[in-house]
């Protein structure tokens, strides 16, 4: 039987040109991966682009923070 309840799983990626590691579901990285597809850009950039926007916040939340939301709001729209 598979299970949605995983615990995070590590992956590095690039973002403007530095290395970082995330730590994310694997539900969540599922999602990413297809949303980066839908819109034909690689995952560096998609996640480039959640990084940029979390910053504008007034308090900006971390990074994995900040996927797992714009995740959830984009299967909104």
């Amino acid at each position: 039987m598979t299970t949605i309840y995983h615990p995070p799983v590590k992956r590095s990626i690039e973002i403007a040109g530095h290395k970082t590691s995330i730590s994310l579901e694997p539900a969540f990285w599922d999602l990413l991966r297809q949303i980066a597809a839908s819109e034909g850009v690689p995952i560096n950039a998609l996640v480039a682009r959640i990084d940029a926007e979390r910053l504008e916040a007034d308090i900006p939340p971390g990074l994995a923070s900040a996927i797992r939301v714009w995740l959830i709001a984009a299967q909104r729209l």
